[in-house]
Protein backbone atom coordinates (compact mmCIF):
# COMPACT_ATOMS: atom_id res chain seq x y z
CA UNK A 1 0.00 0.00 0.00
CA UNK A 2 1.26 3.13 -0.93
CA UNK A 3 2.18 5.68 1.86
CA UNK A 4 3.51 8.87 0.79
CA UNK A 5 3.23 9.91 -2.87
CA UNK A 6 4.80 12.99 -3.49
CA UNK A 7 3.96 14.74 -7.57
CA UNK A 8 6.00 17.18 -8.76
CA UNK A 9 6.40 19.52 -5.71
CA UNK A 10 7.87 22.91 -5.66
CA UNK A 11 8.41 24.76 -2.74
CA UNK A 12 9.73 27.86 -2.10
CA UNK A 13 11.13 29.39 1.49
CA UNK A 14 11.48 33.18 1.63
CA UNK A 15 10.46 33.60 -1.94
CA UNK A 16 13.37 31.26 -3.08
CA UNK A 17 12.88 27.59 -4.96
CA UNK A 18 14.05 24.92 -2.91
CA UNK A 19 12.51 22.06 -3.97
CA UNK A 20 12.22 22.27 -7.74
CA UNK A 21 9.95 19.03 -9.33
CA UNK A 22 10.34 16.23 -6.74
CA UNK A 23 9.06 12.79 -7.23
CA UNK A 24 9.02 10.40 -4.49
CA UNK A 25 6.63 7.53 -3.59
CA UNK A 26 7.17 5.37 -0.56
CA UNK A 27 4.80 2.25 0.36
CA UNK A 28 4.01 0.71 3.82
CA UNK A 29 7.06 -1.17 5.52
CA UNK A 30 9.71 0.61 2.78
CA UNK A 31 12.90 2.82 4.14
CA UNK A 32 13.94 5.47 2.08
CA UNK A 33 17.54 7.07 2.42
CA UNK A 34 17.69 10.36 0.75
CA UNK A 35 21.38 11.71 0.63
CA UNK A 36 23.00 14.93 -0.75
CA UNK A 37 25.20 17.43 -0.41
CA UNK A 38 25.44 20.81 1.84
CA UNK A 39 22.42 23.07 0.29
CA UNK A 40 20.44 20.96 -1.82
CA UNK A 41 17.26 21.07 -0.03
CA UNK A 42 17.29 17.94 1.84
CA UNK A 43 16.02 19.80 5.55
CA UNK A 44 13.51 21.86 3.76
CA UNK A 45 11.76 18.68 2.45
CA UNK A 46 11.75 17.23 5.81
CA UNK A 47 10.19 20.61 6.56
CA UNK A 48 7.56 21.00 3.78
CA UNK A 49 6.34 17.33 4.44
CA UNK A 50 5.83 17.83 7.88
CA UNK A 51 3.91 21.44 7.22
CA UNK A 52 6.78 24.26 8.91
CA UNK A 53 5.58 27.26 8.98
CA UNK A 54 7.55 29.34 5.93
CA UNK A 55 8.19 26.35 3.84
CA UNK A 56 5.71 27.26 1.03
CA UNK A 57 4.32 24.73 -1.31
CA UNK A 58 4.24 26.30 -4.88
CA UNK A 59 3.07 23.38 -6.99
CA UNK A 60 2.58 19.66 -7.24
CA UNK A 61 1.18 17.63 -4.23
CA UNK A 62 2.25 15.29 -1.25
CA UNK A 63 -0.51 12.79 -0.73
CA UNK A 64 -0.21 10.60 2.83
CA UNK A 65 -2.52 7.66 3.44
CA UNK A 66 -4.36 8.74 0.10
CA UNK A 67 -5.33 12.04 1.48
CA UNK A 68 -3.88 15.58 -0.01
CA UNK A 69 -2.16 16.99 2.82
CA UNK A 70 -0.86 19.73 1.15
CA UNK A 71 -2.90 22.92 3.48
CA UNK A 72 -3.16 20.61 6.10
CA UNK A 73 -1.71 21.91 10.03
CA UNK A 74 0.94 20.65 11.26
CA UNK A 75 -0.12 19.00 14.17
CA UNK A 76 -3.12 17.26 12.20
CA UNK A 77 0.24 15.46 9.88
CA UNK A 78 1.43 14.35 13.36
CA UNK A 79 -2.03 12.96 14.35
CA UNK A 80 -1.87 11.08 11.19
CA UNK A 81 1.22 9.44 11.68
CA UNK A 82 3.88 11.72 10.09
CA UNK A 83 7.15 12.12 12.90
CA UNK A 84 10.01 14.33 12.29
CA UNK A 85 13.20 13.54 14.24
CA UNK A 86 15.00 17.18 14.08
CA UNK A 87 18.63 17.53 13.27
CA UNK A 88 18.79 20.36 16.43
CA UNK A 89 15.94 19.40 18.46
CA UNK A 90 14.74 22.08 20.41
CA UNK A 91 14.70 22.14 24.32
CA UNK A 92 11.33 23.06 26.58
CA UNK A 93 12.37 24.66 29.84
CA UNK A 94 9.64 23.55 32.73
CA UNK A 95 8.76 19.94 31.34
CA UNK A 96 9.60 16.70 31.81
CA UNK A 97 10.70 13.96 29.48
CA UNK A 98 8.04 11.85 31.08
CA UNK A 99 4.96 14.40 30.78
CA UNK A 100 6.25 15.79 27.70
CA UNK A 101 5.91 12.13 26.20
CA UNK A 102 2.47 11.55 27.80
CA UNK A 103 0.89 14.16 26.69
CA UNK A 104 2.25 13.76 22.97
CA UNK A 105 0.55 10.18 23.61
CA UNK A 106 -2.68 11.28 24.96
CA UNK A 107 -3.38 13.62 22.48
CA UNK A 108 -2.78 11.50 19.57
CA UNK A 109 -5.19 9.11 21.28
CA UNK A 110 -7.78 11.58 21.39
CA UNK A 111 -7.48 12.93 17.87
CA UNK A 112 -8.23 8.93 17.69
CA UNK A 113 -11.40 8.94 19.28
CA UNK A 114 -9.08 6.32 22.13
CA UNK A 115 -9.35 6.79 26.41
CA UNK A 116 -6.24 8.41 27.85
CA UNK A 117 -3.38 6.08 29.43
CA UNK A 118 -3.34 5.12 32.41
CA UNK A 119 -0.23 7.08 34.11
CA UNK A 120 1.13 4.24 35.97
CA UNK A 121 1.38 1.38 33.03
CA UNK A 122 2.38 4.65 30.80
CA UNK A 123 5.46 4.87 32.74
CA UNK A 124 6.44 1.48 33.61
CA UNK A 125 6.67 1.35 29.43
CA UNK A 126 7.94 4.47 28.91
CA UNK A 127 10.99 3.10 31.83
CA UNK A 128 11.50 0.03 29.83
CA UNK A 129 11.44 1.30 26.09
CA UNK A 130 13.82 4.16 27.39
CA UNK A 131 16.37 1.68 28.58
CA UNK A 132 16.60 -0.12 25.56
CA UNK A 133 18.08 3.44 24.67
CA UNK A 134 20.30 3.85 27.29
CA UNK A 135 17.95 6.38 28.67
CA UNK A 136 17.58 5.72 32.72
CA UNK A 137 14.52 6.93 34.93
CA UNK A 138 16.94 9.93 36.37
CA UNK A 139 16.80 11.34 32.63
CA UNK A 140 13.37 10.60 32.34
CA UNK A 141 12.98 13.20 34.70
CA UNK A 142 15.50 16.19 32.96
CA UNK A 143 13.62 18.85 31.36
CA UNK A 144 13.57 18.20 27.60
CA UNK A 145 16.59 18.41 25.82
CA UNK A 146 18.00 21.04 28.76
CA UNK A 147 21.41 20.44 28.72
CA UNK A 148 21.24 17.46 26.94
CA UNK A 149 24.28 16.33 24.61
CA UNK A 150 23.75 15.44 21.21
CA UNK A 151 23.82 11.75 21.93
CA UNK A 152 21.16 12.55 24.29
CA UNK A 153 18.95 14.41 22.62
CA UNK A 154 19.09 11.99 19.07
CA UNK A 155 18.11 9.03 22.15
CA UNK A 156 15.25 10.98 23.19
CA UNK A 157 14.13 11.29 19.26
CA UNK A 158 14.46 7.76 19.06
CA UNK A 159 12.27 7.29 22.24
CA UNK A 160 9.63 9.64 21.01
CA UNK A 161 9.24 7.53 17.94
CA UNK A 162 9.04 4.26 20.09
CA UNK A 163 6.60 5.62 22.31
CA UNK A 164 4.22 7.61 19.64
CA UNK A 165 4.96 4.36 17.03
CA UNK A 166 4.20 7.04 13.73
CA UNK A 167 3.58 5.34 10.26
CA UNK A 168 6.03 7.31 8.35
CA UNK A 169 9.94 8.70 10.53
CA UNK A 170 11.51 11.32 8.87
CA UNK A 171 15.28 11.31 10.13
CA UNK A 172 16.95 14.17 9.81
CA UNK A 173 20.74 13.84 9.96
CA UNK A 174 19.86 11.19 12.63
CA UNK A 175 23.63 10.12 13.41
CA UNK A 176 24.73 14.23 13.62
CA UNK A 177 27.06 14.77 16.48
CA UNK A 178 26.55 11.09 17.59
CA UNK A 179 29.91 8.88 18.42
CA UNK A 180 29.67 4.98 16.61
CA UNK A 181 28.20 3.74 20.44
CA UNK A 182 25.76 6.43 20.60
CA UNK A 183 24.97 5.34 16.75
CA UNK A 184 24.59 2.08 17.58
CA UNK A 185 22.05 2.90 20.14
CA UNK A 186 19.90 5.13 18.04
CA UNK A 187 19.80 3.12 15.14
CA UNK A 188 18.91 -0.21 17.00
CA UNK A 189 16.04 1.80 18.82
CA UNK A 190 14.89 2.98 15.01
CA UNK A 191 15.50 -0.40 13.72
CA UNK A 192 12.92 -1.78 16.40
CA UNK A 193 10.10 0.02 14.55
CA UNK A 194 9.99 -1.78 11.46
CA UNK A 195 7.48 -4.47 11.64
CA UNK A 196 6.33 -4.06 7.87
CA UNK A 197 3.72 -1.29 8.03
CA UNK A 198 5.75 1.55 9.30
CA UNK A 199 7.92 3.39 7.29
CA UNK A 200 11.32 5.55 7.09
CA UNK A 201 13.00 8.73 5.73
CA UNK A 202 16.49 9.08 6.06
CA UNK A 203 17.88 12.10 5.29
CA UNK A 204 21.40 11.96 5.38
CA UNK A 205 25.19 13.29 4.15
CA UNK A 206 26.92 10.06 4.87
CA UNK A 207 26.42 6.47 4.04
CA UNK A 208 27.48 5.27 7.88
CA UNK A 209 24.56 5.67 9.52
CA UNK A 210 23.17 3.32 6.41
CA UNK A 211 25.25 0.44 7.44
CA UNK A 212 22.89 0.53 10.60
CA UNK A 213 19.22 0.95 9.35
CA UNK A 214 19.88 -0.65 6.39
CA UNK A 215 17.53 1.04 2.98
CA UNK A 216 15.34 -0.41 0.91
CA UNK A 217 16.15 2.65 -1.42
CA UNK A 218 18.25 5.28 -1.61
CA UNK A 219 18.04 8.71 -3.99
CA UNK A 220 20.62 11.33 -4.24
CA UNK A 221 19.33 14.44 -3.69
CA UNK A 222 20.39 17.85 -5.72
CA UNK A 223 19.28 21.05 -7.13
CA UNK A 224 15.91 20.03 -5.52
CA UNK A 225 15.03 16.90 -6.85
CA UNK A 226 16.37 13.21 -6.92
CA UNK A 227 18.80 12.88 -9.62
CA UNK A 228 19.13 9.13 -9.37
CA UNK A 229 17.86 6.48 -7.46
CA UNK A 230 18.92 2.59 -6.70
CA UNK A 231 19.43 0.08 -3.69
CA UNK A 232 21.78 0.46 -0.68
CA UNK A 233 24.82 -0.03 -3.24
CA UNK A 234 24.39 3.54 -4.54
CA UNK A 235 25.18 4.52 -0.86
CA UNK A 236 28.07 2.64 -1.10
CA UNK A 237 28.87 3.78 -4.28
CA UNK A 238 28.57 7.58 -3.57
CA UNK A 239 31.09 6.94 -0.35
CA UNK A 240 33.77 6.31 -2.92
CA UNK A 241 33.10 8.60 -5.98
CA UNK A 242 31.83 11.65 -3.95
CA UNK A 243 28.29 14.00 -5.31
CA UNK A 244 29.98 15.82 -8.16
CA UNK A 245 29.24 12.34 -10.72
CA UNK A 246 26.37 12.58 -9.58
CA UNK A 247 25.34 16.31 -9.15
CA UNK A 248 26.88 16.55 -13.13
CA UNK A 249 24.83 13.90 -14.63
CA UNK A 250 28.02 11.70 -15.12
CA UNK A 251 26.74 8.88 -12.53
Amino acid sequence: MVLLEIEDLHASVNGKEIIKGLNLVINEGEVHAIMGPNGAGKSTLSYVLTGREGYEITGGRIKFKGRDINDMPIEERANEGLFLSMQYPVEIPGVSITTFLKHAVNANRKYHNLPELDTFEFIKQVRQDGKLLGIDNDMLKRHVNVGFSGGEKKRLEALQMTVLKPSLAILDEADSGLDIDAMKVVANGVNALRDGRRSLLIITHYQRLLNYIEPDFVHIYADGKIVKSGDKSLAEKLEKLGYSNFVCGNG
